[in-house]
């Protein structure tokens, strides 16, 4: 029976985690990518560092091909993808060790150009789903001791960005890199609070 049903002043989200799932810390990434490596988790450990590099939605991350990240048998330095959310391109950097992880994925699955990045287990002729990455994500950080119901999808895609940011205070940067057409998008995406903006006023002297 509903709770809600029998005492409707109950709110809805009474005992659940809701807003945005945090975003990774580097010592979190690099205490997950370790665990990946040892394990030998060949596809795990190049979907990890895919979704970090990319910092793209789930729904676009797990649809990826190989020819969408590589020539031939090289990962390209630079991809460029169109949201299935926005039909807008967004463009990622795919950094050396990340290249390298995909590299050996790629070649240990014996992946074509036209194959997915990471197909689905249960139907090779699918790709993995945001529901299966959702869970592996689950796992990575119940591995390293984190609380699950704070990360999700989206953790791994404001990751990069959040640093970024903490880094460089440069808003636009980040709202080109996470394909945000507003930013004011990209504000609320962050977080950004109005303690952010003082201390980046305070920092400047005219």
């Amino acid at each position: 029976m509903n709770i809600q049903a029998l005492n409707p002043t109950i709110p809805w989200n009474k005992g659940k985690l809701c807003g945005q799932k945090a975003p990774l810390k580097p010592r979190d990434i690099w205490a997950i990518r370790t665990r990946l490596q040892l394990a030998g988790k060949i596809r795990d450990l190049a979907l990890f560092n895919l979704a970090i590099d990319s910092k793209l939605r789930g729904c676009d991350l797990v649809a990826l091909r190989v020819l969408d990240i590589a020539h031939g048998d090289t990962v390209q330095p630079r991809a460029v993808v169109l949201q299935q959310k926005t039909q807008r391109p967004v463009q990622f950097e795919i950094t050396q060790q990340t290249r390298q992880a995909l590299t050996a994925w790629i070649r240990t699955a014996h992946l074509g150009q036209g194959d997915y990045l990471f197909k689905s287990r249960s139907n090779p002729e699918r790709h993995l789903s945001t529901r299966q990455y959702a869970r592996l994500i689950k796992c990575w950080t119940a591995q390293i001791g984190l609380d699950t119901t704070a990360y999700g999808t989206h953790s791994l895609r404001r990751t990069k960005p959040t640093i970024i940011y903490r880094q460089t205070k440069n808003l636009r940067a980040v709202q080109l890199l996470l394909g945000h057409t507003k930013l004011e998008s990209t504000v609320r995406y962050l977080g950004v609070e109005v303690e952010d903006a003082l201390a980046i006023s305070e920092g400047i002297e005219v």
